[in-house]
């Protein structure tokens, strides 16, 4: 019911307590393997609160839907068990796959449920299928095809910057000279800034569904006037834009620092052609990334907001046309396909 959504949100929220708390951060990033170990450990006793707490909101979601029927608090209590057990096999299962496979399991297991979901949105399609609007579905074919380019082309898409090693002389011996870059990627934040703003969005219709059933006349047309807004409105499609936009900025600010980075490649003896080491690197590095990572801003708003543009435009829900489902789908397969020739690399070595 929950899949690996809570461990998802744990994840996400221990990678935002390292930008907080400075011990989380030495932890996850300067402790080596071991440091990534306990971090790990952490997530995973965050999952099972988020589990309950995602569990115990459906449950009574679906209990006051009538889908479920009262069955007390044992029962209660005992449905709420299976829901968090189950959310916490599946990350196990998860975890298991990334250690003996090939890939990160969990983006594997979110992988697997949305193409399962395909067989179904075909046959619905075939089913509702009209000849008269055959132009719609080619050139829908057609734009699907040049939004998966796009995906590729901005998901490997990178700057490199420059770097330069200084000559070193150690007992007559010359190291150093060497010129390499560093790859900035466009598309830093990956899929995280689209996750982020859905969840947010998620809170009107939540607060509108549980006013719709209040007396008071002011709580109902608010508890409409919130539903109606997240309905494919406009001015939801304009808050969902500008939010995965802003997370973009955000997350890129927490995963990527220019001073660690400067610093790093002042301890190393390298610098970049052109820029003092120290204070001026780092001011360079932020300026990039400020720059490209607007690129990869405006392009992941415009995935995340392309499906309602296609319902308002043609009246058709095209949920594969955009949003988070196409990215993850179009990064697990890249990301697969260089795992397998890494291995086949290796073998062969």
């Amino acid at each position: 019911m929950l899949g690996v959504g809570p461990y998802i949100t744990s994840s996400i929220i221990m990678q935002l307590l390292t930008m907080m708390i400075p011990s989380l951060k030495q932890m996850y990033s300067e402790d080596g393997e071991a440091g990534r170990k306990k971090f790990s450990q952490y997530s995973r006793l965050l999952t099972v609160p988020l589990a309950a707490i995602q569990g115990f909101g459906l449950l009574i979601l679906l209990s006051r839907q009538g889908i479920l029927v009262p069955v007390g608090a044992f029962g209660f209590m005992l449905n709420l068990l299976i829901v968090v057990t189950g959310s916490i096999v599946l990350m196990w299962i998860g975890e298991l796959m990334s250690e003996y496979g090939i890939g990160n399991g969990v983006s594997l297991i979110i992988f697997a449920g949305i193409v399962a979901r395909l067989p179904q949105e075909v046959s619905q399609l075939l089913f509702t299928f009209d000849a008269s609007q055959l132009p719609i579905y080619l050139l829908f074919i057609a734009l699907g095809i040049l939004i998966i380019a796009g995906v590729v082309y901005i998901t490997e898409a990178e700057r490199p910057i420059p770097v330069t090693y200084a000559r070193q002389t150690h007992g007559g011996r010359t190291t150093g000279g060497t010129a390499t870059y560093i790859p900035l990627r466009i598309n830093q934040a990956g899929v995280i800034p689209i996750i982020f703003a859905l969840s947010i969005l998620l809170f009107p219709q939540l607060i509108g569904n549980f006013l719709s059933g209040a007396s008071s006349h002011i709580l109902q047309s608010i508890s409409h006037a919130l539903i109606s807004f997240t309905q494919g409105s406009l001015a939801y499609g304009i808050s969902y834009f500008v939010m995965v936009v802003l997370f973009t900025y955000f997350y890129t600010a927490v995963t990527f620092d220019p001073h660690a980075m400067a610093g790093n490649l002042q301890k190393g003896g390298a610098f970049i052609p052109g820029i003092r080491p120290g204070a001026s690197t780092e001011e360079y590095l932020a300026k990039i990334v400020t720059r490209i990572t607007l690129f990869g801003a405006l392009f992941l708003g415009l995935i995340a907001v392309l499906p309602l543009i296609v319902r308002a435009a043609t009246g058709i829900q095209a949920i594969a046309l955009g949003g988070t489902a196409l990215l993850i789908v179009v990064s697990v397969v890249i990301d697969l396909l260089k795992k397998v020739d890494a291995q086949i690399s290796m073998r062969e070595y």
